[in-house]
């Protein structure tokens, strides 16, 4: 005989699970020892959000889904920013929550919510274990959803009196590899042509192309077609960013200098492109036609209405259409000679002597390698990282445009440094962020993380106080005090440093990557540039988008 919670270990090991990330309650304990005695590394956070967050990071990273797990009630609850961070931004992830026994009621309605209905619409798929007969399957259908395109989180609840049933021993359904289709050839034909017809086409490559086993393809589909391209925040990094046909990375919606090329070009190919990203351009009737490729069919939105689409595996059919296309694009770099412009004015002052975003973002690169990984947490500094910070390897910015939420910077480089442990991490989080789940700093320590974390102090939620500045509010209800960021740093067992002069920093950085373990640094911003840069310079240098 077997104990359910051991038929359910069983079946994650089957998927290849080595790590689960969470705070388990009374309602897992069967599950507890189960992991015990299996080759799975249970991994403590401080917070559920914590461990959902790095969960979903591992599924970014990897493209396997990352394992959570929490008890029933209130610590399941906690898991719901993270399950919205996996379904908006395509993260493949299993949660695993306790509950009560549902052959008898014991504690009648103690602590009991109806967690499976309340993740139903967060999650790709949400399931209650009846009986340990059903874990196997349902299990690798878990994986099976989280993991196929478009990625997402599934929710399993274990109920306590499953996981401690006996049962006859039942066979684990075996994993095997799915392949993708790929686009049809009527679709690659006429994209073909279109291409081939087009006076100035363009690249753009969105969150999709950032999948791990789509990035060598994409690259070489901008060598072999030679297109100038731009990524969106969360396809920043999918080509090289020192290519020399990269034209930029759409901060904003419009506006910018990377928006004299979107405006100019008359066809846009859209690769990997996923409307829960902030729109990197909005599309009108006047402005150029766009091809979409991505694993599925374009979500059609007010301001995305693609003209074509190659429906398909995205690596192979990125394959097949630069076989129609390679060495036959008449006008493939109509727009190169806008490149140079575009990218001097975005690093425009990067090396004044102020604590300003673009002299952050400028030291920030200099002491990263190129398979250096930035995880960047949810404030006004990621729209300047996202627009000023050069990308030479895939998956080495990871930013959320999609749910971007607060509180996710920390726990997302943590996984990172995790998984790759001899490459340098960094977390850059403004303050508001970090306070929401600056106690994993505890679990980084205990994990023995190399991690450094850049924290960006404006005493402020400064994204907010500067839209409600460019929307002519008054000041108002967006400051707050902070603790000693260093002591607080060491009284969690990491290092701290606090940089009085902008000279600083570089060498502070430096020395904590060097000096290993976790190490805070902390730095004031001056978030002057914001309306100077980001509103005021360009509403006077460019014109105002055509109205659709």
């Amino acid at each position: 005989m077997t104990k359910g919670s051991d038929l359910f270990v069983a079946a994650l090991e089957n998927e290849g699970v080595e790590r689960i990330f969470g705070i388990p309650g009374e309602e897992n304990l069967d599950i507890v020892e189960s992991i015990r005695r299996s080759s799975i590394q249970l991994i403590l956070t401080r917070h559920e959000q914590a461990a959902a967050f790095m969960a979903a990071t591992y599924g970014r990273l990897t493209g396997k889904a990352g394992v959570c797990i929490t008890t029933l009630g209130p610590g399941a609850l906690n898991l719901t920013t993270g399950s919205a961070y996996a379904l908006l931004g395509a993260m493949p992830m299993i949660m695993i929550t306790g509950q009560k026994g549902i052959l008898s009621s014991r504690q009648a309605r103690f602590q009991i919510v109806d967690i499976v209905a309340a993740m139903k619409p967060l999650t790709k798929l949400s399931r209650q274990i009846v009986s340990p007969k059903m874990i196997p399957s349902l299990v690798r259908e878990a994986f099976r959803v989280a993991q196929e395109e478009r990625p997402g989180p599934v929710h399993l609840e274990l109920p306590e009196d499953i996981a401690a049933a006996e049962c006859e021993p039942i066979a684990l359904v075996p994993t095997h590899p799915v392949e993708l289709p790929l686009a049809s050839p009527g679709a690659l034909d006429r994209a073909a042509r279109m291409i081939m017809e087009a006076k100035r086409p363009l690249l753009m490559f969105g969150a999709a192309a950032s999948r791990p086993r789509v990035t060598p393809d994409v690259a070489q589909f901008v060598l072999r077609t030679q297109i100038p391209y731009f990524t969106t925040q969360m396809g920043k990094g999918t080509v090289p960013g020192g290519t020399e046909l990269y034209m930029g990375t759409a901060a904003l919606s419009e506006r910018d200098y990377v928006h004299e090329a979107i405006q100019q070009a008359d066809l846009i190919i859209t690769i990997g492109h996923d409307t829960v990203e902030k729109p990197p351009f909005i599309m009108g009737a006047k402005g150029p036609e766009v091809i979409h490729v991505g694993y599925q069919s374009a979500d059609v939105e007010q301001v995305y209405f693609p003209q074509a689409e190659i429906v398909g595996d995205l690596g192979p059919s990125l394959k097949l259409l630069a076989d129609r296309i390679e060495g036959n694009i008449p006008n493939a770099q109509a727009l190169l000679p806008l490149r140079e412009g575009i990218l001097s004015r975005i690093a425009a002052r990067a090396t004044e002597d102020r604590f300003t975003p673009q002299r952050i973002v400028h030291d920030v690169r200099a002491v990263m390698p190129a398979d250096g990984i930035l995880a960047l947490d949810n404030g006004m500094y990621k729209i300047w990282f996202a627009r000023n910070y050069r990308t030479r390897m895939a998956n080495t910015i990871l930013l959320d445009n999609a749910l971007a939420t607060m509180g996710a910077g920390l726990p997302s480089a943590m996984m990172a440094a995790l998984l790759y442990p001899q490459r340098r991490v960094m977390a850059i989080c403004g303050d508001g962020g970090f306070m929401m789940n600056s106690q994993e700093l505890e679990t980084a320590v205990r994990l023995k993380l190399n991690l450094v974390v850049l924290l960006l102090e404006d005493h402020a939620y400064g994204m907010i106080r500067w839209k409600q500045a460019v929307d002519e509010f008054p000041d108002f209800g967006m400051t707050f005090g902070n603790p000693d960021f260093v002591k607080y740093a060491e009284a969690y067992g990491a290092k701290g440093t606090r940089v009085g002069a902008i000279a600083e920093l570089r060498p502070a950085l430096e020395q904590a990557f060097t000096g290993g373990g976790v190490h805070l640094v902390v730095v004031p911003i001056d978030y002057s540039e914001n309306i100077r840069v980001l509103v005021d310079e360009l509403r006077e240098r460019l014109p105002a988008p055509q109205a659709s």
